[in-house]
Order: C-alpha cells, then structure tokens, then sequence
C-alpha cells in the first residue's frame, strides 16, 4: 500500500471515529465544524465493490445481500415521551464500531427530521443525523414536542452509505 493511501486510510478512520465518539445524545456537543470534503476509501475487502456515483476516491461497498434495517421500541405513528428509547436492529450484516473496515460490517446513523443526506460519501454527524459509531443498538434521544420523522441507515466503518442504502422505512412519531 503506498504511502498517501495509508496516511489517507489513516486520516479517514480517524476522522470517521471522531465523528462517532460524540457525547451522549442530551448532553450539549459544539456542532462539527464542517464536514470533510472527501475523506480516502479503504482498501476494498475482497467483497466490496465501487458504486457508480461515488466521486473519485470514495469507495461504497457493496450492501450484503437481504440486509435490512428497522426499529425496536418505537413504531410508525407512535406518541411519546421525551426522552425516549428508540432501539435498532438489522439482519444480513454485524454491527460493528466506526473504522472496522470488514466487509459486511457497519453501523447505525438516524436521521431525524430530514431526507437522507446525499449517499455519495461520509453521512455528516449533525442535529439531524446521530452517529453510532461505538456500535450501539439503541439511545435515549430528546426531541421537542411536536411530530417528528425518524429513519435508520446503516454505514460503513467510514460513515459511507452501502450501495444499495440500507435504510428503513422513514417513521412518524408525536412527542407530547
């Protein structure tokens, strides 16, 4: 491996276990100050493929084959309340924290309130998208009363979506 594309490897893991190391959701946490342009693939295990539209330089590995996604604990058109646990499940891959690069693992992102985010390149931690790179299964998350859309994607250990996402179906649910 030449010296750039191991100190680029180096640079994207980093940046991707920094992006998941946030604090605790409810506690107060400086918003990133903006997300990396490109952050360099990693080596592609002997599953992985590129996708079509990834821009030069980042990889998305293939989704294994019947992966899925969904919630645990909390329903489309469910009334709660905040704080709540929302737990989350997949089949057909492992949970594993950001920066495992093995082929059919990744981790969990939710999206909260919003479209997913472009699924090019690294999935940007912000208010609407929660990283759980420590390979969580579940939070406790504060929202405001009102109605709220809430959706999973699963990502690799560089925050790169699959190809195809695997996503679950976008929810509703009313914090009273």
């Amino acid at each position: 491996m030449s010296t750039v594309r191991t100190l680029g490897l180096l640079l994207g893991t980093t940046l991707a276990v920094a992006a998941c190391s946030q604090k605790s959701p409810g506690q107060s946490q400086p918003a990133p100050a903006a997300p990396p342009a490109q952050v360099p693939a990693p080596a592609a295990a002997p599953a992985a493929a590129p996708a079509a539209a990834a821009p030069a330089g980042i990889t998305r590995q293939k989704a294994p084959e019947g992966t899925t996604v969904s919630f645990v604990g909390v329903a489309n058109g469910d009334t709660v309340t905040s704080p709540f646990k929302v737990g989350f499940a997949v089949t057909g891959a492992k949970i594993a924290p950001a920066g495992t690069l093995d082929a059919g693992t990744g981790h969990f992102h939710l999206i909260i309130d919003s479209d997913l985010p472009p699924q090019d390149g690294p999935l940007p931690a912000s208010d609407k998208v929660k990283h759980y790179g420590k390979g969580q299964t579940e939070d406790t998350i504060t929202l405001p009363p009102g109605p709220h859309t809430l959706q999973i994607e699963l990502a690799d250990g560089a925050h790169v979506p699959f190809d195809p996402p695997v996503v679950s179906d976008k929810i509703t649910v009313t914090v009273k």
